[in-house]
């Protein structure tokens, strides 16, 4: 390789990373990994996703903690954002839901947590989330709606199921039927990716 091609291919790539840019995925359980690695967890696997897809500049934080609703978003959002961080994945509103919690309670709060977000210039990515029929149509449907109508008001990337796939899908979850196990995680962060690799 001729010398100057060779220190140009090397100044390009630590412009990448001198440029060193932050994807925090705040969320529960679901996030954090429950009953997995933490590498194993889709945040892991949504970074190595990113750098093999080229995007090596990126790291992706997981900020999951287990038992988390919405009504916690805002608040752990301003401590997170003391990293500053250039991008937040918002995947809360599980724990709400099969507590049965009010869907307009959780939905103001996320609201809350969204424009705070945009108000430190800090792009939010939606991720939606459903809930199992056993819990009603009516519930079910105000819940799924929920994410639609927040991504809608404040024109928000927005993934309509983060668990799509995998969701009652035994071979895809733990003993307890609600989270995913290794393999689960691999098509969540494929899911999360495939709208992502077009959007930072």
């Amino acid at each position: 390789m001729r010398p100057f091609l060779f220190f140009a291919l090397l100044f390009i790539s630590s412009l990448s990373f001198a440029n060193p840019k932050k994807l925090v995925v705040l969320g529960d359980s679901l996030s954090e990994g429950y009953g997995v690695a933490k590498e194993a967890a889709y945040p892991a696997v949504l970074e190595k996703k990113l750098h093999e897809a080229g995007k090596k500049e990126w790291t992706v934080i997981n900020a999951g903690v287990s038992g988390s609703t919405t009504a916690s978003a805002i608040s752990r959002m301003k401590w997170i954002f003391k990293s500053k961080p250039d991008v937040v994945l918002l995947a809360l509103g599980a724990n709400d839901g099969l507590r049965g919690l009010k869907v307009e309670e959780s939905e103001k709060h996320l609201g809350e947590a969204i424009e705070y977000a945009q108000s430190q210039k800090v792009r939010v990515i939606l991720g939606g989330l459903y809930m199992p029929p056993n819990y009603g149509k009516d519930y079910s449907d105000k819940f799924k709606k929920m994410y639609e109508s927040l991504a809608k008001k404040y024109k928000v990337t927005f993934i309509p199921f983060i668990l799509d796939k995998v969701a009652g899908n035994p071979k895809y979850n733990l003993a307890d039927g609600i989270h995913p196990n290794e393999e689960g995680h691999k098509i969540v962060a494929e899911n999360i990716f495939a709208v992502l690799k077009g959007e930072l």
